[in-house]
């Protein structure tokens, strides 16, 4: 076996052929890997914990197993960060909190399970926003992550560690949370792929819950087969989480790999744009790469249709009002007997729920009905729903307050009110970098599909990225990571 000087650059569906191939040792990638944390990770705080003993002793027995001819499947020998609220046996898990700076959970979460049964390598622990509660990355005890494009901007959050590790080259993929875009939000912001899926398509099972009818689980990658491939080592049901979904794939052809018709095209197929609401408010250079990247794909032969979901702004807050009542439920107990242990931030947004009379919390849960309804009715008539992942560019680490238009908001309602509602109606969802600024920061694209509809999904971002890298339109400044 031999190593290449660029294989950290490599996709994870390139590197695993290679590795099934035997041309390359998952001993010498990991310990390159493990080299170029050492060497980024200062400058980006991704990273909380680096388990290097750890990864190495499985990259040995990768190495072991495919050399014997025991390939796994392509997660073998890859290496892999997790958000640091997704509970590992004998790893610290901490929340990004200084509750739990030293917590060592005593058993794996269920992705995990499946992470090391597929053969994979777990690097280390990704830094997240304290308690996956906050959309900038900038409020964890171990500091904030910056972004690889520009290291004075967010890197997005909750899963901040984990966009901005798999966008640096930090890890092959990694594993994010979203309750209201956390693996969307910052993989738009740092530039990569980030599929939230079907709610209970991915066991939670062993993740620090923020709330407990929104919390999704989901693969972050550099590209769309990357994200397909760990998509289906982590799917699948699981008895101990009471959301998880019985789902039979077997009629489903593409079924076995999501990657069977990745390159079918998307030529008569139909894209939905909502005609209120997700294009509203938001900047000219986000609103100019989304519908250069529409306008590609009606170039590949998919019609654009205009689509009306009527009550999208009541979706919209009721899911804000979900979250906030469902978190300070989890923390009821902790924030109140050790408040001087909170994130200020956190802990103020925190509160916010405990005050809502329960008859709101109701209707909001009511209301996912109708979302599901509205948002159903529309993908009757459409294969896909394209919007802006988020409506700004990347802000300033700190920064608080964005003027769009002369409107003011808070950044947390920037960076939430395009990914939260299918959130609440659990609908499966991927963002995929479209464009990059004039200031060298790129610029998401949202696709939504119907539930287990993840194959189709895919189908649609891999024709557009693949067209979007033959046109050059990702094409990148150096970034601070890579000097």
């Amino acid at each position: 076996m031999k190593a290449r000087e660029d294989v950290l650059d490599w996709s994870l569906a390139t590197l695993a052929t290679t590795l099934r191939q035997k041309e390359i040792s998952p001993v010498e990638v990991t310990q390159k890997l493990l080299k170029r944390i050492e060497h980024i990770n200062p400058l980006l705080n991704a990273y909380i914990t680096v388990t290097a003993e750890a990864a190495l002793e499985s990259a040995t027995r990768a190495e072991a197993d495919i050399l014997a001819g025991n390939w796994k499947g392509p997660l073998h020998g890859i290496p892999v960060g997790l958000k640091d609220i997704i509970f590992t046996r004998n790893m610290r898990t901490t929340m990004g909190s200084a509750l739990f700076r030293q917590f060592v959970p005593d058993y794996d979460a269920a992705v995990v399970e499946k992470l090391k049964q597929a053969g994979a390598i777990i690097i280390g622990k990704l830094n997240t926003h304290e308690f996956a509660y906050g959309p900038t990355g900038d409020r964890s005890c171990f500091g904030a992550v910056r972004n690889p494009h520009n290291i004075s901007k967010m890197s997005g959050g909750s899963s901040s560690g984990s966009a901005a590790a798999v966008a640096a080259g930090l890890c092959y993929g990694a594993l994010g949370t979203d309750t209201g875009g956390s693996i969307r939000n910052p993989s738009s912001m740092c530039g990569i792929v980030g599929l939230k899926p079907t709610c209970g398509r991915i066991s939670t099972y062993g993740v620090f819950p923020l709330s407990k009818t929104l919390d999704h689980v989901g693969p972050m990658t550099r590209t769309v087969l990357d994200n397909a491939l760990m998509f289906r080592v982590l799917k699948g049901y699981d008895p101990r989480d009471p959301r998880s979904v019985k789902h039979d794939d077997t009629d489903i052809a593409d079924a076995e790999d999501f990657t069977r018709r990745l390159q079918g095209g998307i030529s008569g197929g139909i894209v939905g744009i909502p005609t209120s609401f997700y294009f509203e408010n938001i900047e000219s250079e986000v609103e100019d790469k989304v519908n250069q990247a529409i306008t590609i794909m009606n170039g590949l032969g998919a019609e654009i249709r205009p689509v009306d979901i009527p009550h999208i702004r009541e979706i919209s807050l009721a899911q804000q009002m979900v979250i906030k009542c469902e978190a300070f439920a989890v923390h009821k107990e902790t924030v109140r007997k050790n408040p001087e242990k909170y994130d200020d931030e956190v802990k103020e947004r925190l509160m916010t729920g405990a005050t809502p009379p329960a008859y709101e919390y109701i209707q909001a849960l009511e209301m996912r009905q109708t979302a599901i309804a509205e948002f159903a009715n529309v993908l009757n008539a459409v294969d896909v729903i394209a919007t802006p992942t988020i409506p700004v560019l990347p802000p300033d680490i700190g920064q608080r307050e964005i003027t769009i238009g002369g409107r003011k908001e808070h950044v947390r309602t920037s960076l939430t009110r395009l990914t939260g509602p299918t959130n609440l109606n659990g609908f499966p969802s991927i963002s995929l970098p479209c464009g990059v600024s004039a200031t060298g920061l790129p610029v998401g694209i949202q696709l939504i599909a119907k539930p287990f509809d993840e194959a189709k999904l895919y189908r649609f971002a891999y024709a557009l990225e693949q067209e979007i890298a033959a046109r050059g339109l990702m094409n990148m400044v150096s970034s601070p990571a890579e000097s």
